[in-house]
């Protein structure tokens, strides 16, 4: 796939891996729109490099509810006139342990990691489906080509998740787990999911933690030993999107990381 001829829609898109994926696409000739329950700021690399919006704009969108999802695959078939690639990268991640010193986890964080990174991620994908599969062939389409590709993101931790990421660990465990039978089910409509699993990356969710910890992360790294970019991430996604053979697979990023029990 050209990503020249796509339109991306990029959950979670105005900061960390969804605005690195946002940046590569544009600068790769997509159109892309940006999911996010946050506005983008003035910061952000689209609102850098396009500020009259030419080629994304923004819709304020929870990706876990039915018609705030609705409104921002349909705004960019609207805008764009088509979707080609959905990039899910919103999520959350709260540390609490099954049961700790204040009692048993709690159940309302638990359901929000899993509305947000597990049912959020099933809701995009079987929003834009439909428009996925009503879009026009792309200019550089051949016969048989792929029609669209959906990317996940789910974590290491769905692998090895650490103490205090019961939820986390099950949210994107969840995510890993939707990947082949959605590539299964989506294949004779020509559309094909992967989902990665990235490691310790430098994002809003790890630029709070202390710098010590930040460090320890980093060491842990056998190489290259420090914390992903963004734009590693990015440059999966592109590299996903372009290989047509991806398919059904998740495809963990993250210098060789093993995660330790705690």
């Amino acid at each position: 796939m050209n990503l020249s001829k796509c339109v991306f829609i990029v959950t979670g898109g105005c900061s960390g891996l969804g605005a690195a994926t946002s940046q590569m696409a544009w600068e790769a000739g997509a159109r892309v729109l940006l999911a996010d329950r946050s506005a983008p700021a003035s910061t952000h690399p689209l609102a850098q490099l396009d500020p009259h919006q030419e080629r994304w704009c923004w819709q304020d969108t929870d990706v876990s509810d039915d018609t705030q999802g609705s409104a921002a695959v349909y705004m960019a078939q609207d805008r764009f006139g088509r979707v080609d690639v959905l990039v899910n990268a919103a999520g959350v991640a709260f540390a609490e342990c099954l049961h700790g010193r204040e009692g048993p986890h709690q159940l309302s964080t638990f359901r929000k990691v899993m509305e947000v990174n597990l049912l959020g991620s099933f809701n995009m994908m079987r929003l834009a489906v439909p428009v996925m599969m009503a879009s026009p062939p792309r200019a550089d389409e051949a016969a048989g080509a792929c029609r669209g590709v959906i990317i996940n993101t789910a974590s290491v931790a769905a692998f090895e998740g650490q103490m205090g990421q019961v939820a986390f660990a099950a949210s994107k465990g969840g995510v890993a787990a939707m990947t082949l039978p959605a590539a299964r089910d989506l294949a004779r409509e020509r559309i094909r999911v992967m989902a990665i699993a990235p490691g310790a990356f430098s994002t809003p969710l790890t630029a709070g933690l202390p710098p010590e910890t930040r460090a320890v992360l980093a060491a842990n790294v056998p190489c290259p030993a420090r914390l992903g970019a963004p734009a590693e991430y990015a440059a999966l996604v592109r590299h996903i999107v372009e290989n047509e053979y991806l398919n059904g697979e998740v495809i963990r990023l993250d210098g060789g990381l093993r995660l330790a029990a705690g």
